[in-house]
């Protein structure tokens, strides 16, 4: 290859909306809904086709941590390094992206456990519905071992995560943003695979298989992973060819490995490629629909498990009460994924984006009446 293949000379592509990073977002999205709801059809299809449709969560669960600390250092990172975004407000803006959705989705869950009780209908499983499990999940702290956090919306253990890794984010800035492109690559391979020696020395398993009471230090190695190939992409151009190379052969190469066993470590290289070639790639004509596909792939994540715990709360008691046939079933199934889809962008629609725009005036309402303290003026937050 050229030198002009892989250069630190060349700018490199601002990140952009409507490209292949959202088409990826979007495309894990879906496969998170898969992987839920999997189980949930006549035959799981871990067993009716192949076990990567269980094993697959592990996966997923790697691709959004890694890509949550790609997108958020290239958005944030230049106004967090330079002040012109402080550490709270930085943490208060994340939080309010996440939290309210979860929130409503959370107590709409228990919402529907209660009516379902009033009206004669107990869960299948009533111990994922435990009373005890409820407060970490609805607070978002069962991330931080605190007791909680198992059945009810179980897969927000995730953005519970997440929470810690945005108070962390300003601090681990500084520290890459001091380093070479190549020697924050090779710091936070380095950081990944001692975090998992060190887990599998102490506690006997990967840090991908810490269970979710820990979440949050699972979660943080490879969100810093994915700050690192930020860091990496912005300084580092890499020509759109080779990026296009690289991205479909490891996309191929980890459908591969995965079709044959987990290979944990292999598959995170392949992943980390694949988010590297979709940064490097220049977005010359963005797709809105794309775009939207991927603004709506947090309400997809955050509304999917509500919707399949009501959707085949209802299913398996008609299937049962008029001994529907297998294909009849699997049809059921089927309704039920496009079922989560369609809610997802219709919870995005009515009510996610018209509350994150109201938000979103409300902070930065919060900015102006703060920028006469930020030029020297002793006044109040409350102006």
């Amino acid at each position: 290859m050229a030198w002009t293949a892989i250069s630190t000379r060349n700018e490199t592509p601002p990140i952009a909306r409507g490209g292949w990073l959202d088409a990826l977002r979007f495309i894990v999205a879906t496969m998170i809904v898969l992987h839920h709801f999997q189980a949930a059809g006549p035959v799981a299809l871990a067993e009716s086709l192949h076990p990567v449709f269980e094993r697959g969560g592990f996966l997923l669960t790697n691709f959004f941590l890694i890509d949550s600390g790609y997108v958020l250092m290239r958005v944030y990172g230049g106004a967090v390094g330079r002040g012109a975004m402080s550490p709270g407000d930085f943490f208060i803006k994340r939080f309010l992206r996440v939290y309210p959705a979860h929130l409503i989705m959370g107590l709409s869950l228990v919402a529907l456990v209660l009516l379902s009780a009033l009206g004669g209908v107990s869960p299948r499983n009533p111990e994922w519905f435990a009373w005890d499990q409820l407060p970490a999940q609805l607070t978002l702290t069962q991330g931080f071992g605190i007791h909680g956090g198992l059945g009810w919306n179980a897969p927000s253990w995730s953005i519970s995560a997440l929470i810690g890794c945005y108070v962390l984010f300003p601090y681990i800035l500084r520290v890459l943003k001091g380093m070479g492109p190549w020697g924050v690559m090779a710091g936070v391979i380095l950081l990944y695979l001692a975090a998992n020696e060190a887990c599998r020395a102490f506690l006997g398993y990967p840090v991908y298989q810490m269970p979710m009471k820990f979440g949050f230090f699972r979660a943080l190695p490879l969100f810093i992973l994915g700050m690192g190939l930020a860091v990496f992409s912005e300084k580092v151009f890499v020509a759109p060819r080779l990026a296009r190379i690289v991205g479909v052969s490891a996309a191929v190469g980890l459908a591969t490995v995965q079709w044959f066993d987990k290979n944990a470590l292999l598959s995170l290289t392949f992943i980390s490629l694949i988010i590297l070639a979709a940064g490097a790639i220049p977005v010359a004509k963005p797709s809105k629909l794309v775009e939207r596909a991927s603004v709506v792939s947090f309400s997809m994540f955050i509304t999917n498990e509500v919707v399949r715990i009501a959707w085949f709360g209802v299913a398996n008691v008609l299937i049962a009460k008029y001994a529907l046939s297998t294909g009849v079933q699997w049809v059921i199934w089927g309704a039920g994924v496009l079922a989560a889809i369609g809610f997802a962008f219709a919870f995005h629609a009515v009510i996610d984006d018209p509350m994150q725009t109201r938000i979103k005036r409300w902070l930065a309402r919060g900015k102006v009446r703060r920028r006469p303290v930020e030029q020297g003026a002793v006044v109040s937050l409350e102006g």
